[in-house]
This record gives structure tokens, C-alpha cells and sequence, in this order.
């Protein structure tokens, strides 16, 4: 008998359209719905859905309209969180509950013994045009301080979760536009020996990466990911490869980030001889 686990759902970059757009022919509406459907057939026993930034891909009312439909037969709580391409008052409009009391997209939430901690790196003022890269400000990190000394206190262990990767991945491109102030976030994190691990989302591909000693997953998105050009100069080319998730496992001394491709077959388990 296999040691119990408990589990999360996380979709991250669904740069949902309006309604009969498309991105390099995809409908990213689509391409999420089945992915979701797809996970959700899989593991009807996940707590949690996070949805890790990019829910739109230019954060407009129609987008996030059109969205909602995939969501609103969900089974299981959703967690929101910002991306560069979301708009915090349009997003908000539709998740009135993701604001924290400072007005950030951020949360706290446990999944059996783990705490997870989920940052909104979103930078973005409304006042310059819309820019790619992240940021914590001071709020933001007062706030992880917080969260940190609390999860410590109640002897749970972290993953973080973000957006924006603090590290590079070697495409320049994507490089260029991480987390500005990603030295602001490792140095708690690697301060703070309950922090187990990071997963984060923007680069469209999946990735396995260590920032000076913390495991880091970054996770490909459900409609169209970056092509494997290691060093390109350009975040705007996009290839058509299969979407996917990933599934957070929470084991008594062991965090699991599985990702999973979809539309690549009916899902028929065969054995082979």
C-alpha cells in the first residue's frame, strides 16, 4: 500500500483570446477546456486548480468573459495569480476573491502538510505601457516575510509558486524579461530552510532548474510553447506542440511536480509483452 499523497492541479499561461481569435492558428480556449478536462478525468481526487498567471493574453474584459465557461463547472477550489499579459482590474472583475488585503493577487493555502505560498509578480501601475519582466515590491515581500515566519511556526513545509522565474533559463529573450528583482526572492527563500520548492510558469516550456540549491520547475503551457532555439533573441516565435499541466504531490517528506502532456492519444493504459 503506497503512502498517501494529496494533490493540486496547476495550469499556467492560458493566454485565452476572444472569442473566434486565435494564436498561431490555436484557440487557446480549446486547447485549455481539454486540458482541463483532461486532468480533472485523471485525478478526481486533486484539492486544488492554481491557474499561475497569463489567463489572457492581453488581460481585456472579453478575454477573461470568455474564459469563465471552462471554469464554471469546476469541482475544486481555483487559485488565481498575475501574469505579465493579465490586467489586475479586469482580472479581479472576474475573481473578486483572489485580492489580499494589500490589493495583490496572492494567497496562502495548505495541501496536506505543505504550505503553499503563491506570489503575484505582476508589474504593472497603469500608468507606462504594459511591460513583460516581473516584480515584488516591498508590500509583496512583507507580505512572504509574514507568510514565511507563520508557515514555520505551524511546522509546515513551502512551495512557492510565481509567475515569473527568478533564474535564467537560457533563452535570452525570456531571460530579459524574469523577475527584476529575483535576488529579493531567493535570498528569503534560501534563508528560510522550510522552503522545499519553486514552481513557476512564463517561459512555455517545461524546465528543470536549481537557483544556487532550490529546486525550480517551470511548466509549459496548455496552447503554444516557445520552440527549443537555446539563446534566442525573441520572446514572439511560438511553436504548436502538445499542452500541458502539472501535479503537485504533497508526501510526508517529499514535494513531486509531475507535468503532463495531453492531446497525444486517448489515454488507453497498454501493456506491452
Amino acid at each position: 500500500m503506497g503512502e498517501h499523497f494529496d494533490k493540486a492541479l496547476i495550469f499556467t499561461d492560458l493566454h485565452i483570446v476572444p472569442e473566434g481569435e486565435t494564436i498561431i492558428g490555436l484557440d487557446p480556449f480549446a486547447r485549455f477546456s481539454e486540458g482541463l478536462a483532461h486532468a480533472l478525468a485523471r485525478h478526481p481526487d486533486a484539492q486544488h486548480l492554481i491557474l499561475l498567471g497569463d489567463l489572457t493574453h492581453s488581460g481585456s474584459p472579453a478575454e477573461y468573459a470568455h474564459l469563465m465557461p471552462a471554469l464554471a463547472n469546476c469541482p475544486i477550489p481555483i487559485t488565481v495569480t498575475m501574469g505579465n499579459h493579465d490586467l489586475r482590474e479586469n482580472l479581479v472583475a472576474c475573481f473578486p476573491d483572489a485580492l489580499d488585503r494589500d490589493g495583490f493577487v496572492q494567497n496562502a493555502l495548505d495541501l496536506g502538510p505543505l504550505r503553499l505560498l503563491i506570489l503575484d509578480t505582476h508589474d504593472y501601475d497603469g500608468a507606462a505601457p504594459l511591460e513583460h519582466d516581473g516584480y515584488l515590491c516591498a508590500t509583496r515581500l512583507a507580505w512572504l516575510d509574514d507568510q514565511l515566519a507563520r508557515a514555520a511556526s505551524d511546522g509546515k513545509s513551502v512551495v512557492v509558486m510565481c509567475h515569473h522565474p527568478p533564474c535564467p533559463v537560457g533563452f535570452w529573450a525570456m531571460d530579459a524579461i524574469g523577475l527584476a528583482n529575483s535576488d529579493a526572492l531567493l535570498s528569503r527563500l534560501h534563508a528560510a530552510p522550510h522552503v522545499k520548492h519553486l514552481i513557476c510558469g512564463h517561459i512555455h516550456r517545461t524546465i528543470h532548474a536549481s537557483a544556487d540549491g532550490l529546486p525550480v520547475s517551470i511548466l509549459k503551457s496548455p496552447c503554444h510553447q516557445i520552440p527549443m532555439i537555446l539563446g534566442q533573441g525573441t520572446f514572439a516565435d511560438s511553436v504548436d506542440e502538445p499542452g500541458a499541466y502539472g501535479i503537485l504531490l504533497a508526501l510526508k517528506n517529499t514535494v513531486v511536480v509531475h507535468t503532463e502532456d495531453f492531446a497525444l492519444s486517448d489515454g488507453s493504459v497498454l501493456t506491452y509483452k
